[in-house]
């Protein structure tokens, strides 16, 4: 028995002596040449590109399994600009045999030298990278994994060593023939030490984009002995263009239900220097070209394939602050909730510059459309992306500044479904006033609708035409409630359909410009045609109303009615938005005497109705004589104390004083 055992082991030995002396021996006496043009061939009809090995192969088997080729390269198809769509300089693998009959990989050397990419897309929008995905043949069918579907399972190792992981003066080219776009990143450098399953595998990349440095260092790990059921720890930091840095970490896990929870910083840059060092162009063009010179952001981010949760963000723009936290799953409508949250920020700063018409639309543009079945000389936008989206958020802005208004104490709450975008509440505060209401966008239709209904109270409205329209032309306390509803998505189309009702009241103010009383008392002063005074003339009123209604974009006021110590003014009448046509009739009325005003004539129940016809850029004046003549004439020594002997009044100058004071309304021309 012992000498069977005796030379079983000898026979033991001999044989393992006689595999190492072939592992040894074959690669000294097999020429691995002659097996490259049968892989070249192999591997060009898998891919149906030419694949050549420019250098000579190199196989070793004990005691390191080896491969060492140089000069490889995979062609492009044909019609792109690269031959080749990758290309290695040298490529080096090293594994210890031995070791792997107990399932411990022990690699001493993987590196990669000289690798070119060349991803290129052709005009047409085809990649070269299309046609290399590859797969199983179709008879064959992929091994069913687990109900889980994402469990890696075990390993087939039990330990992994690699002693050198680079790759060494990459090269990946980006070109895109579209909008003929070239980027490279060179002199691409990936060293990864300590990579094993126990431990953080520390990674350094690094290499130039256009010139510019880039670089990623940072930990990933440790895997375990079952990648992918734990989490994997990921901490790494990003710098790139002497501009940007970026801190990420957190874990990942890839097993079953994939999923991570991060953590994110960007620090402080400006992205108009970042672009200008980058020789790119901004792709915006602001107001104030000093926006857009800060940046920062930070928050935390979790989710899976289904769904993303961001919270604890925070925005530094500029000199905004914005915190943020969102919500976001069923990607393919998607799902949408958000709370953002603005200390104070100016959008005029980041809208465009004005343009020389400021977007003005003529009335003969306006009306044009309107015959016809209302079609648009372009395509029109395409609303269908907004009809899938379903949202829930809350917006509230410390102090805004948007079309020179300022806002504050903003908070409004947007609900959207099937196309419907409701904002309920709208709620702010405005020279030192409070605006309440809410509005309904609706996209359902391939034109767009939008309906709002608002109310104000305690507005001082000579602040806020100041600052909106740089106008002076009334002063007062605005009470008003309005509904309006309108579609389309232009001017034209807004002013064809707009709709609504409501009141504008105006109490202790004054209309600025003009001085009813005074045209009472001297109508030569009160039109400017002596020696103009040296403050802005004003008439007083307690209180101004006017009720209107909008049908299609003409404007109606049943009767707009002012209230002052001396006067009472009715207007009635129409304004088209569509054509800027005029019907208008301004009756006013002296219902007492100018006592404290240098007149203690009493002029009560004088009546001089004007009619207001023309158009907003050129209105037209005239004295409603039908409606004098029925009154009555005055006697002529009435007329001589109403209108004293000034000598010929300049009927041209009083036509133009009245321009002025029309101009100065919303919907004049000019200042």
């Amino acid at each position: 028995m012992k000498k069977i055992l005796k030379w079983s082991g000898i026979g033991i030995l001999g044989l393992i002596v006689l595999i190492i002396a072939a592992l040894v021996l074959i690669p000294m006496f097999v020429d691995i040449q002659d097996y490259k043009p049968r892989l070249e061939t192999l591997v060009s009809e898998q891919t149906g590109r030419d694949f050549r090995i420019g250098g000579d192969l190199e196989l070793s088997l004990f005691p390191w399994v080896g491969v060492v080729f140089a000069d490889l390269t995979l062609g492009n198809p044909d019609g792109y600009e690269e031959k080749n769509f990758l290309s290695v300089s040298s490529f080096d693998v090293q594994v210890k045999l031995l070791p792997l009959l107990s399932r411990d990989v022990e690699i001493k050397r993987f590196v990669i030298e000289g690798l070119t990419v060349a991803l290129e897309r052709s005009a047409a929008g085809k990649g070269n990278w299309e046609g290399l995905e590859g797969g199983p043949p179709a008879d064959v069918k992929s091994p069913a994994g687990p109900a889980g579907g994402g469990d890696l399972g075990d390993l087939p190792i039990k330990s992994l060593q690699v002693e050198e992981c680079a790759v060494k003066g990459g090269t990946v080219l980006w070109i895109d023939h579209g909008p003929g776009t070239r980027k490279t990143l060179s002199d691409l450098n990936l060293d990864i030490k300590d990579l094993s399953l126990d431990r953080p595998i520390q990674v350094a990349l690094s290499g130039m984009l256009d010139g510019k440095s880039l670089s990623v260092n940072g930990s990933l790990g440790p895997l375990g002995s079952h990648p992918g059921k734990e989490p994997i720890t990921v901490d790494l930091a990003v710098k790139a263009f002497n501009h940007l840095d970026l801190g990420v970490n957190g874990t990942i896990t890839v097993a079953e239900t994939p999923r991570f929870d991060m953590t994110f910083q960007l620090s402080p840059f400006s992205p108009r220097r970042l672009l200008s060092d980058l020789s790119e162009p901004f792709p915006v063009d602001t107001a104030d070209p000093a926006v857009l010179d800060k940046l920062a952001v930070k928050g935390s981010v979790n989710g899976s394939v289904d769904k993303i949760s961001v919270t604890d963000g925070e925005l530094i723009l500029d000199d905004s602050r914005i915190s943020f936290s969102m919500d976001a799953g069923e990607f393919e409508k998607p799902v949408l909730s958000f709370n953002i949250e603005v200390d104070s920020i100016n959008l005029d700063r980041y809208l465009p510059p004005p343009g020389d018409d400021n977007g003005a639309v003529s009335a003969a543009d306006a009306a044009a459309p309107a015959a016809g079945s209302g079609a648009r000389a372009d395509a029109g936008v395409d609303y269908a992306p907004l009809r899938n989206p379903v949202m829930n958020g809350t917006l509230l802005v410390g102090d805004l500044t948007v079309q020179k208004a300022k806002i504050s104490d903003l908070n409004l709450k947007l609900a959207a479904a099937e196309g419907r975008y409701a904002i309920d509440p709208i709620d702010l505060t405005a020279y030192d006033g409070t605006l309440k209401g809410k509005a309904l966008l609706d996209v359902r239709k391939d034109t767009p609708s939008v309906s709002a209904d608002l109310t104000a109270q305690g507005i001082q409205v000579e602040h806020m035409l100041w600052d909106v329209l740089d106008k002076d032309f009334l002063a007062g306390t605005l009470k008003t409630g309005l509904k309006i509803t309108f579609a389309g998505d232009d001017a034209a189309s807004v002013k064809r359909t707009l709709n609504g009702r409501g009141e504008l009241m105006f109490q202790d103010g004054a209309i600025v410009g003009i001085d009813l009383a005074g045209m009472v008392r001297n109508v030569t002063s009160a039109f400017r045609l002596s020696e103009i005074p040296a403050e802005k003339p004003r008439t007083d009123f307690s209180e101004l109303t006017a009720p209107f209604t909008i049908n299609n974009g003409l404007v109606n006021t049943p009767g707009t009615t002012m209230q002052s110590p001396l006067l009472r003014l009715l207007i009635t009448g129409d304004a088209n938005l569509v054509t800027e046509a005029l019907d208008m009739r301004v009756e006013p009325k002296v219902v007492a005497t100018l006592k404290g005003q240098g007149d203690v004539k009493e002029r009560s129940g004088i009546t001089v109705p004007v009619l207001v016809t023309g158009s907003f850029s050129e209105p037209r004046f005239r004295p409603d004589l039908k409606s004098i003549l029925q009154q009555g004439l005055p006697k002529a020594d009435d007329l001589k104390k109403m209108v004293p002997e000034t000598g010929d009044i300049d009927k041209e100058a009083l036509k133009d004083a009245a321009k002025e004071l029309l101009k100065g309304l919303p919907f004049g021309k000019g200042r």
